[in-house]
């Protein structure tokens, strides 16, 4: 069997992964008092080093002097410190249904800036999607509830996403590394925008237990790995089809969830969700 085919999707399923995973060290962080910006900060310097020092050795070099990589770099970091936050504090698959709406923004982002031809599935799709986000945020007193500030960044970060892979696809001038290093780069100028912003003390490296830094260095790790995945993936196959091998996430984030949270589920929530990953499959189709 040949496995080069192939790839591109285990390389979004693995990405997936990470990501329905990674909510519980950023959560056991924020709980001894580093909160989801600076824990962001610290990783993803972490893992800006060692994307440094593997370009240092392969003798990579990447021009960060176009606007079309800054301008991808702040996207992409807005989407990762706004995801992090919602998973840390809201219900960690409500989070991720909200975010999943993502493959719908995609539809008309590929449309307009791919020039990706739409049919009326795409369209039939959105609206599924939409519909099943409107069953699980409706409430007998709003037509609409967004009830929390991790709503807002779950449903504005999945927006981000869809622009990022969108341009991911749109740059195809710029390398895998490249646009790897413009999201390591953002979620650390985005960060350091936030933590500019906040009055709090940002915590010493004295802070972290050796413990602590282990762990750290683990995200870190899987972070490089997965954004050098999913960019490939994410370059390889289309924008709308791409976004349902990220319903993976949808999946481990809720065993993840039930298991090491102890969330629960709701009806509303199911079926919503239900309709918002039917509309993402069928928009995916070929």
């Amino acid at each position: 069997m040949k496995i080069k085919p192939y790839f591109p999707m285990l390389s979004l399923l693995f990405g997936a992964f990470v990501w329905g995973t990674i909510w519980y060290p950023y959560r056991l962080m924020d709980k001894v008092g580093v909160s989801g910006i600076y824990s962001s900060f610290y990783i993803f310097t972490l893992t800006l080093t060692i994307a440094l020092t593997y370009f240092f050795i392969t003798k990579k070099k990447i021009s960060i002097d176009s606007k079309n990589f800054w301008l991808l770099s702040l996207i992409a970091g807005y989407t990762n410190i706004s995801y992090v936050l919602a998973v840390i504090h809201g219900e960690v698959v409500r989070v991720m249904l909200l975010f999943y709406l993502s493959p719908i923004w995609t539809i008309f982002l590929a449309h307009f800036l791919l020039n990706e031809e739409n049919s009326k599935r795409h369209y039939v799709a959105a609206s599924i999607s939409l519909i099943g986000a409107f069953v699980m945020l409706w409430q007998p007193d709003h037509f609409i509830l967004l009830n929390s500030r991790s709503d807002w960044l779950a449903l504005t970060s999945g927006m981000g996403f869809a622009l990022t892979n969108v341009m991911t696809r749109k740059h195809q001038h710029m390398t895998i590394n490249q646009k790897a290093l413009a999201i390591w780069m953002g979620v650390i100028i985005v960060a350091l925008i936030c933590i500019a912003m906040d009055k709090s003390p940002m915590p010493s490296l004295a802070f972290f237990t050796w413990a602590d830094k282990f762990m750290m260095m683990m995200i870190a790790l899987c972070l490089f790995f997965s954004t050098l995945f999913v960019q490939y993936g994410v370059t390889q196959i289309k924008a709308v089809e791409a976004s349902s091998f990220f319903l993976f996430e949808i999946v481990v984030a809720a065993i993840s969830a039930y298991l090491l949270a102890n969330e629960i589920i709701y009806f509303r929530e199911w079926i919503g969700g239900f309709m918002i990953i039917t509309g993402v499959i069928l928009a995916a189709q070929n």
